[in-house]
């Protein structure tokens, strides 16, 4: 392989983010800095502000991580020991080890093949007396189809959560996600859609009443200073990561629209039968692309093909929630998961992110059209 004629093409680069962004985050760290106030102040407030105007709700609550927020906002609606979560096992394995953290049991749903996201069927059948939510991952960046969902959660009064992981700006049926449930919970790892730089997360809700527990579990479960009426945790948005979420935010849009227009590319000329894509959304607003997912039962091959060509590619995920080793004993779909094994096996994840070049997508298309 030759180097020169074939240089790398990582899978996530932050080196080639544009100097403009480098000085206004440099500004935003200094000011914090010289601000003297680091934990809850002001730039926390003001994300906080940001983030629930951009996803449509009354609220945010920043906190230390995504399995942070997930698990805070279980707690606050009171999941816990005794209760069932229904949710997928195709999914980062923070969105069981939340639901575990809280005492209730997650129960894994199998996913539909077209689009790696909980499948509604599977859902039914998993449905017993002891669910007290549905936790929905919008993954890939897809907007899970949520209108039978949210029927289903609301004749029954079962809660209905948003894992948003993956999912900054995507809409189902004009809606953000995050404000279609009882709680959206985020993260803002660096390599997600907004991310901060280093670990991050929020809740974002229409519940007044989830918020202000949310807050107080937060923070050691402190509702004034030094009073604690509830059991919490130490889970608190840093005000520089913070900072730096209020300038990364204003090149949000920005970045889905490149992810978008790439994802485009892949879908109107990667033509190779030995490759399957995942559907296409109906709108764009549904999907923001935190992922480019394909489907190949010449899964190696591939692999080896993009690499000699020096293009870097994941498989996400490799090992099903459901399968992993702390979790021997899980609760599954009684029809089992076939459709997330046979995905698990077969899945590839393109490179998607915003500062891709049009000429590296040329070589990531026609690798992918070479003959496996």
């Amino acid at each position: 392989m030759n180097t020169s004629e074939n240089p790398p093409i990582p899978f996530n680069d932050f080196t080639r983010e544009p100097e403009e962004l480098i000085a206004k985050e440099l500004e935003a760290v200094e000011s914090v800095l010289r601000s003297g106030w680091w934990v809850l102040g002001k730039e926390v407030e003001l994300f906080e502000s940001k983030w629930a105007n951009y996803c449509s709700t009354l609220s945010a609550v920043g906190v230390a991580n995504g399995l942070d927020a997930i698990e805070i906002g279980l707690r606050s609606l009171g999941v816990g020991p005794g209760d069932e979560v229904i949710t997928t096992s195709l999914t980062a394995f923070a969105t069981c080890l939340a639901i575990l953290r809280t005492g209730a049991t997650p129960v894994f749903a199998d996913i539909d093949p077209e689009t790696g996201c909980i499948e509604q069927q599977s859902i039914h059948r998993c449905i017993n007396s002891s669910t007290k939510a549905i936790l929905v991952v919008h993954l890939y960046g897809r907007a899970v189809d949520m209108e039978n969902i949210i029927n289903l959660t609301s004749n029954l009064g079962i809660f209905l959560v948003e894992d948003c992981a993956q999912s900054h700006g995507a809409k189902y049926n004009g809606k953000p996600v995050g404000s279609i449930g009882d709680f959206g919970a985020w993260s803002f790892y660096p390599t997600k859609n907004l991310g901060a730089v280093g670990d991050a997360g929020a809740i974002t809700s229409n519940n007044q009443e989830l918020i202000l527990k949310a807050k107080m579990l937060r923070n050691y479960g402190q509702s004034d200073r030094y009073y604690h009426p509830i059991i919490g945790m130490n889970s608190r948005l840093d005000e520089l990561q913070a900072s730096l979420l209020n300038v990364r935010l204003e090149y949000l849009n920005l970045w889905t629209n490149r992810r978008r227009s790439i994802a485009k590319r892949y879908w109107a000329e990667i033509s190779n039968p030995e490759i399957k894509l995942l559907q296409q959304p109906t709108e764009d607003e549904n999907h923001v692309h935190h992922l480019f997912v394909i489907y190949t039962k010449k899964r190696r091959d591939l692999q080896n093909q993009l690499s000699k060509m020096n293009i870097s590619s994941l498989i996400h995920y490799p090992i099903a929630c459901h399968l992993q080793s702390a979790l021997k004993e899980a609760k599954l779909d009684p029809n089992g998961l076939n459709n997330t094994k046979d995905h698990c096996e077969n899945c590839l994840s393109l490179p998607i992110q915003p500062y891709l070049t049009d000429l590296e997508l040329d070589r990531i298309i026609d690798v992918c059209n070479n003959q496996l």
